[in-house]
């Protein structure tokens, strides 16, 4: 096979063909029998997927995108590499907190994203970019303690017709150990919609984390569509860990009222006012004004009663939603940095869960918890009057344009300003993917963290479901956390271009 149809293999729904051959031979020698002898102390992974975990997780850093390469050249599937990458970091990285080190983990999904996205020529730099990353949280996590991912206690396990009923209990009662032997007879007799159904619900319900719990969520389960639900054990048994993260705090949440809890509290409440029929409201580009505005200056409480009332008087989820992802776009304008970031991806991940949960009282609790936590990611910032509802595209003269050259130079130098350029060059040529295809270049060319890759495929999958004029002011806001032309290179796409051979 010639290495196009490595790279389309890895652009098809699933990604389920192999990468294929290069044209050469690698001088590696295959995984043997006795590779996979495994440390009793650590959870078993499907036998067919670990001696290629082992392989990640044992070769350094300096090495392992070359010697991937020649993996791949030899016939690795994208499927399997895919997998073996999110495997090795549920096993080998701590998921508390569920962020810094942890990127490694959570990225994995978004740099699949971007592969699907991504001309032939560079559809194999997210993944090796991200085989890098779980090098570097590994090294972090040695030096943090060397966590790993321990065996089931199957004694402790629940028998299938008790399980969902024993994982509510203990996650109601942040109960670590009665919940991973539940998660774990969950997985193995039940389907992943009913387990999602669970797991999405308690994702969002404290603001420990910032988000990142239900980034998790969301993250883990579109990944296992891809490479298989054979492999959802130690991934959910992970994310359950990471849901019942407490951030340090010694009160058990289930006995206490703590801050980071309350949104949920008065939340299991107020959607219970929300009338019959809510899904059929109509688009209303006002109402969404509204809610913006309740974002911008309002509180938890504040934006969950708007939602609900806005709800109650016909207006469809879709415009709330149109709100919630320009109330993030808006934040990001106003104190740009980690907080505001991610009130987009937490959004992104919100909204991936609304679309695929079937529960009513839990698709109601995740806009209203997205609007609640809104406020919480602005944080103490003040604001400096950085609407995006009034920002006015740049205005220009009579036989100008603006061109996606002049905006990429412009973000090094000038963030609002490449957003009215955004603007501008929205208003004359319409269609937004030359610019969202513009900017998944730059992150491959230049991130260098997985927020970077996190915000980029979050912003560009969100931006395809809005109505149009608030896509565009989405997007223009998304440069104040975007690569310009004039950001230094990460340095690895020579390297992983020479290692493929591209």
């Amino acid at each position: 096979m010639k290495r196009r149809s490595f790279l389309k293999t890895a652009a098809s729904a699933g990604a389920m063909g192999a990468m294929g051959g290069f044209g050469f031979l690698s001088r590696l020698p295959s995984v043997s029998a006795g590779e996979a002898v495994l440390d009793p102390r650590r959870v078993r992974l499907d036998a067919g997927i670990e001696p290629l975990v082992r392989f990640l997780e044992e070769t350094p850093r300096e090495r392992l995108i070359e010697e991937t390469a020649a993996r791949v050249k030899r016939g690795l599937s994208y499927r399997d590499l895919l997998a073996a990458l999110l495997l090795a970091g549920v096993r080998n990285i701590q998921p508390r907190p569920v962020g810094f080190k942890f990127h490694a983990v959570l990225v994995v999904n978004s740099a699949h994203l971007a592969s699907l996205s991504s001309p032939d020529k560079d559809r194999g730099l997210p993944i090796f970019w991200a085989l890098d990353q779980f090098k570097s949280s590994q090294a972090a996590d040695v030096r943090e303690g060397d966590w790993t991912l321990g065996p089931v206690d199957e004694p402790a396990v629940p028998p299938g017709h008790k399980a969902r009923q024993a994982l509510i209990q203990a996650l109601d009662a942040w109960d670590e150990a009665a919940a991973d032997a539940a998660i774990v007879g969950m997985v193995r007799t039940t389907g992943a919609h009913e387990i999602f159904e669970v797991l999405a619900r308690y994702g969002v319900r404290d603001f420990r984390e910032i988000g990142h719990k239900e980034i998790y969520v969301a993250n883990s389960f579109r990944t296992l569509e891809v490479i298989g639900w054979h492999h959802a054990e130690p991934v959910l048994r992970s994310v359950v860990y990471a849901i019942l993260d407490r951030d340090g705090e010694k009160a058990n949440p289930s006995k206490a009222d703590l801050p980071p809890d309350r949104p949920f509290r008065r939340n299991k409440e107020l959607e219970k006012s929300i009338r019959s029929g809510w899904l059929d409201g109509k688009r209303d580009s006002d109402a969404a004004a509204e809610l913006l505005r309740a974002i911008r200056d309002g509180s938890a409480v504040d934006t969950s009663e708007t939602t609900v009332g806005l709800l109650n008087r016909g207006v469809s989820p879709r415009s709330i939603f149109d709100a919630l992802f320009t109330g993030a776009g808006e934040l990001l304008m106003r104190a740009p940095g980690i907080l505001s970031l991610h009130a987009a991806t937490f959004t992104n991940a919100a909204h991936y869960a609304w679309q695929h949960t079937r529960d009513d009282e839990t698709r109601r609790l995740l806009l209203l918890q997205n609007a609640a936590f809104l406020p919480l990611f602005r944080g103490k910032s003040q604001d400096k009057g950085l609407h995006i509802d009034r920002m006015a595209p740049l205005e220009m003269k009579a036989g100008e344009g603006i061109t996606l050259e002049d905006v990429f130079d412009t973000i090094s130098r000038d963030r609002l300003l490449a957003a009215r350029k955004v603007l501008a060059y929205l208003q004359a040529h319409g269609d937004p993917k030359p610019l969202i295809d513009a900017g998944r270049r730059q992150t491959f060319l230049k991130g260098r963290d997985s927020h970077d890759y996190k915000f980029t495929s979050a912003v560009w999958e969100d931006c395809q479901v809005m109505a149009p004029a608030a896509r565009d002011r989405y997007l223009a806001a998304s440069v104040f956390n975007l690569k310009g032309s004039g950001d230094s290179d990460n340095g690895l796409v020579e390297r992983i271009r020479a290692a493929l051979g591209a």
